[in-house]
């Protein structure tokens, strides 16, 4: 027991010192754009250059539409197939686990393809990168939404307000949506991440996202990158972080109003 005790610590010790290294050299030279000086000046730069705010921006808001989107495509389908059609849900999860098996390059050709001629003409619209990013999201929001449906009875909740009237609206609404919302802040937060650092959508469809910009960034500046790279990577372990403390204590509470 002692020694395979060892081994795993050992394991453990070698995964963080290869994931941390980089990732302090990464901190340590995006401090040093004053020769000699540890500064934030490079920090600094990047929150007063003009397009950092505009990419942020865009993507900011191009994350709340694929949020928005991904809730009311991705919520109704997991509650139907919960209730009504258990039977197709080895389909549906192959369906939203298709994004990791299918680069995003070959994703935005295929939109280009379809969108780019009558009747749907889209190419121009920010419409399709949100709809892009909807696909990307899948694996993550399904996933949220699906273990938070878990964690309640759907079927004696939907009983229960048909008794009283309710219509399937009323049900989703003020029923199966507010039963989801720690699954919903998860699937949020995740969903998020993914949209501020996506770079071949947004490049593709020539869109001024966060993604093309860090990428253009580091074709022309040295330090900036790499505090732009800490930025990103501190974001995305935020959103993890808020997961972590709306989800705390919350497992089995799903059904906590109805007794």
């Amino acid at each position: 027991m002692k020694r395979s005790r060892f081994w795993s610590w050992l394991w453990i010790g070698l995964g963080i010192l290869y994931f941390f290294i980089p990732l302090l050299a990464t901190l340590n030279f995006s401090l040093r754009m004053k020769k000699d000086v540890i500064s934030l000046m490079a920090y600094e730069k990047v929150l007063a250059d003009p397009g950092f705010v505009k990419s942020f921006t865009f993507s900011a808001e191009m994350a709340f539409f694929t949020i928005l989107a991904s809730m009311i495509l991705i919520v109704p389908t997991a509650y139907w197939v919960h209730l009504r059609l258990p039977q197709a849900k080895p389909i549906v999860e192959f369906i939203t686990l298709l994004p990791f098996v299918i680069p995003a390059i070959v994703l935005v050709f295929g939109l280009i393809r379809i969108f780019s001629r009558p009747p749907f003409v889209l190419t121009a619209s920010p419409a399709l990168l949100v709809a892009g990013y909807v696909v990307l999201s899948f694996p993550y929001m399904y996933r949220a939404v699906d273990n938070g449906l878990r964690a309640m009875d759907v079927r004696s909740l939907t009983e229960a307000a048909q008794s009283l009237g309710a219509g399937w609206g009323t049900i989703l609404l003020k029923v199966i949506f507010p039963n989801l919302k720690v699954a919903l802040l998860s699937g949020t937060f995740l969903t998020f991440a993914i949209v501020i650092g996506e770079l071949t959508l947004a490049s593709l469809l020539a869109w001024p996202a966060l993604g093309p910009y860090m990428a253009l960034l580091g074709q022309n500046r040295a330090y900036e990158p790499a505090a732009l790279a800490i930025m990103s990577f501190a974001l995305t372990w935020g959103m993890i972080g808020l997961i972590q403390v709306f989800t705390r204590g919350t497992s089995g509470t799903a059904l906590g109003g109805m007794k």
